[in-house]
């Protein structure tokens, strides 16, 4: 795992056909690949479906908040269990 603290890297993925670009720490794409692994799904479905999570909330962030808040929520219940 790269150090904890770098800035956000720009990489493209797809939803539903259309690219878009996303601004992570390393670390959280790094999260995001092994959640995708672990799932087993590719890492454009596991976006996906994650933003499709996050357009139906009250109160939806943005996709790389919604990214980020998704791994560490995976992250705690991994943990509780």
């Amino acid at each position: 795992m790269d150090a904890p603290y770098h800035p956000p890297i720009k990489r493209s993925v797809e939803i539903a056909g259309h690219k878009t670009s996303i601004s992570l720490e390393p670390l959280f794409w790094e999260l995001l690949q092994k959640a995708a692994e672990r799932e087993r799904l590719p890492l454009n479905a596991l976006v996906a479906r994650i933003d499709a999570e996050r357009i139906d909330a009250d109160h939806a962030p943005g996709l790389a908040t919604a990214l980020r808040l998704w791994l560490v929520a995976d992250l705690a219940t991994r943990l509780d269990q």
